[in-house]
Formats: structure tokens, C-alpha cells, sequence
């Protein structure tokens, strides 16, 4: 059975899979221009991108290894100390960086066998209801640190770093979106285990409507009860794309390979270096750079130095180059009426107010917020993120609350109070 393995940190994953065929050839320019920071033109939409193959085969290994979980009576471990045991959500600070690393779980991966650690962090009263943030590429979950100390003021908040991202491990392996998609999932019931709204930014985004979509399907509690879109990533379908060629030539697959790879490594060679990860972030915090502080940029470095982490980052690019196999319009159609928040930063240079716009005329039962910032809302402008994100959550677990109270023992206490009224009618009337 999957458990909670909070014992400590371990050494980084080193199992070597096979190198995934390109998915398009990679621009040096592209990726010079947008750095490891935030991959996001492979995940924006793009009425000129091609169709990839169906996403049948997602589907079927959807939590591969839920099939061999056994009793989940067993009780979860003890979480260590942290170092954010202390940390005062009260003070109105902003969350510490530490390079170490805050809690760990260990998590089995896809295949079951892997024992990942997974870098996380949580705040805020356990009894609360729950939020679970998720970053983007090339970011961790510091990236939340305007946000997360504010929202434990009245929600148990949680996040994670992505595998291959922050301090979490950077196994070589096939790093797909289903991976950090069952990622989320296994965390949420395996860390979290109660209802929860789930909110990421760029390819954080992604992941979060993802396992939105996917959430009991595979006969395991829907947990997950809202979805927040920071940005997020992800391509849509486009009826006039050209078909993908099914024969391709192995000796032109095997040159488009290698010019990628010397491509693709050079430029994170280039752009892990803080003075161009700080000029990266500035273009994507267009109206106030204000929080583009050195904590920020350290916490993207110290990852990048991973020995990892240059081949985890083409195998991601190579992996997602045209985009997640999966389109945003399959999802929304899987989202069965569940909540869905856009707090979307309308400057965005990357990912463009057009696709908030896409997303609403697919899911018109969607809510959207406008943030005066870039690509990344919830650090530019935290406040009014803040505001949004605790706006939605209270409606979402209103609803919860009083749907809980109006069922079992809810009537129970109503049958209670009534009779208690009435005897109280019935004192005052007779004296």
C-alpha cells in the first residue's frame, strides 16, 4: 500500500530509460528567448500546432499502480519536523526559502517501484478545508510564497514541487504530463486526504485541470472540488492543423535528435545563470518586478545545479515539444460541472488573455478574475490573487459545509433544534 514516507530525503533517482523520439525540432532562439524558467510556448495554444496521437493511452494508465493498493486503514506516518513548524501565518511574512528543502514524501511513481521524493510543504490549521497549489516549468513550490502564508490564515494549504522540478528528484525517465497529473492525484490522496481545490500556474495550470478531469475515475474518491487556473497552460484543438506525419524518416528523426539535444543544452547551459534567469523573470512580471527578488531567482538556480537536471529538462522539452497529447477542450469537457476559476494576468507575454477567452466559450460555467500582472499573477499581484482564490474557495466549501449538515447527522441536530424551540414556545407561552 502507498503510504505516507515522510523518513527523510534521499539520494536522486538515477534509473536510465530510453530517450523519447522528438516531437518537433527546437528552436535555439525559442529557447534562448524563454529560458528553463518557464517552458510555456510548448504548452500555450497555437492555432498553427499539430495534432498529436490520442490520448486513449492516458487514459488506461490512469494510477497504474492503484490496482495493487491494499488496506487504507493502515495509519499514516508521523510528519518530521519542519522548518516551517515555527513560521507564524499571522506575521504577514512571506514564506522562507530554504535550499534544504521543507517536508518529504515518498511517492511510487507511475510504475510503483520508483520511491520518488517529492519536495512539499504545508500550512495553516489540518482541521481547515484544503488548498493544494502547483508551480510551473522551471519554478517549485516557493513560487507560492505571497500566497500560501496568507490562505493558511483559513485553509490547510499544501504544495509540492513537480518531479524533475525544485528539490524534488529528477529521475531520467519519460517525463510526460500523466506523470505529474497522477502526481497530483496520489498526493492529494495520499498527503492530503480530504476534499480539495486545486490551483497552478503556466504548466502547474495544466496539471491541476488535469487531475481535475481525471478525479475518481478510476474508482477512487473524487477529492478534488474546484479548480484555479493561474495561466495555465495548455493547447486547444484546431480543426484547420495539418495531419502529423505517421512515417517519419529514422536518419533525418536521428539528426533532428542530436541538433536537439546540443540545442537544448547549451541554452539551459546559458540560461541557468541568475543574472538571465532575473532578466527572464522581469519579462514575464511586466507590469511590476517588484517581487523579482534574489530568494526568487536562487530557488530556480539551486535546482538547475542537480546533475539531472540539464538532460531532465531536454527530456521535458523533447517529451511536451509541441504540447501536452492532450487537449485542453477534452478536459473541460470532463469536468461534469465542477467550479472552475480563471485568475488570469492579462499581460501576459507568453500565454495570451486569448486563451482564458477559449477556455470560457468551452466551459461557460467558468469564473473569471483579471489581474493586472503577467504570466505569473500570483506573485506580481498576490493580493488580488489572494482575494480571488479565498472568494472561490469559501463558495466552494459553503456548499460542502451545508451539504454535509443538511444529510446524516445534519437533520439529526435540525430534528433537535426544532423540538428545542418548540419546548421553548411552549415554557414562554404558558408563563
Amino acid at each position: 500500500a502507498k503510504t505516507k514516507n515522510t523518513t527523510g530525503r534521499s539520494p536522486l533517482g538515477r534509473a536510465t530509460m530510453k530517450t523519447p523520439t522528438p516531437i518537433v525540432a527546437c528552436s535555439a532562439l525559442a529557447l534562448v528567448a524563454s529560458g528553463p524558467y518557464m517552458y510555456c510556448e510548448a504548452f500555450a495554444p497555437s492555432p498553427a500546432m499539430s495534432s498529436l496521437s490520442s490520448s486513449s493511452s492516458s487514459t488506461s494508465s490512469l494510477h497504474a499502480s492503484a490496482a495493487s493498493t491494499t488496506s487504507e486503514s493502515a495509519e499514516p506516518a508521523r510528519r518530521p519536523p519542519s522548518p516551517l513548524d515555527s513560521f507564524d501565518v499571522h506575521a504577514g511574512e512571506r514564506l522562507p526559502w530554504y535550499e534544504e528543502g521543507y517536508s518529504t514524501w515518498k511517492w511510487d511513481g507511475r510504475n510503483g517501484d520508483k520511491g520518488h521524493s517529492i519536495n512539499y510543504l504545508e500550512l495553516g490549521d489540518p482541521s481547515k478545508p484544503s488548498l493544494l497549489f502547483i508551480h510551473g516549468f522551471g519554478a517549485s513550490a516557493y513560487h507560492f510564497r505571497h500566497n500560501i502564508p496568507e490562505l493558511a490564515k483559513d485553509y490547510h494549504v499544501y504544495a509540492f514541487d513537480l518531479l524533475g522540478f525544485g528539490l524534488s528528484d529528477k529521475p531520467l525517465e519519460d517525463y510526460s504530463a500523466e506523470v505529474w497529473r497522477d502526481q497530483a492525484l496520489d498526493f492529494i490522496e495520499e498527503v492530503i486526504g480530504k476534499p480539495t481545490i486545486v490551483a497552478g500556474n503556466s504548466l502547474g495550470g495544466f496539471t491541476s485541470l488535469y487531475a481535475t478531469a481525471y478525479s475518481g475515475s478510476d474508482g477512487r474518491e473524487d477529492l478534488i472540488k474546484g479548480c484555479v487556473l493561474l495561466n495555465g497552460a495548455g493547447r486547444f484543438r484546431d480543426p484547420n492543423a495539418p495531419p502529423e506525419s505517421t512515417d517519419p524518416n529514422p536518419v533525418v528523426e536521428k539528426i533532428k535528435e542530436w541538433i536537439q539535444r546540443a540545442v537544448i543544452q547549451a541554452a539551459f547551459l546559458y540560461t541557468k545563470q541568475p543574472a538571465r534567469i532575473e532578466q527572464v523573470l522581469k519579462q514575464v512580471y511586466p507590469i511590476s518586478d517588484a517581487n523579482v527578488d534574489a530568494e526568487l531567482v536562487e530557488s530556480i538556480r539551486v535546482p538547475s545545479l542537480d546533475p539531472n537536471a540539464a538532460e531532465v529538462f531536454y527530456r521535458v522539452i523533447t517529451k511536451n515539444g509541441s504540447g501536452p497529447s492532450v487537449y485542453v477542450d477534452d478536459l473541460l469537457a470532463r469536468l461534469d460541472d465542477k467550479p472552475l476559476l480563471l485568475a488570469w494576468g492579462e499581460s501576459d507575454p507568453w500565454i495570451r488573455p486569448q486563451a482564458a477567452d477559449r477556455i470560457q466559450a468551452l466551459y461557460p460555467q467558468s469564473r473569471r478574475v483579471s489581474i493586472d500582472a503577467g504570466h505569473c499573477p500570483h506573485d506580481e499581484d498576490p493580493l488580488a490573487v489572494n482575494r480571488a482564490i479565498r472568494d472561490f474557495a469559501q463558495e466552494i466549501h459553503g456548499k460542502l459545509s451545508r451539504r454535509y449538515f443538511l444529510s446524516g447527522m445534519g437533520w439529526h441536530w435540525v430534528r433537535i433544534s426544532v423540538r428545542i424551540e418548540a419546548y421553548c414556545c411552549k415554557f414562554y407561552l404558558s408563563n
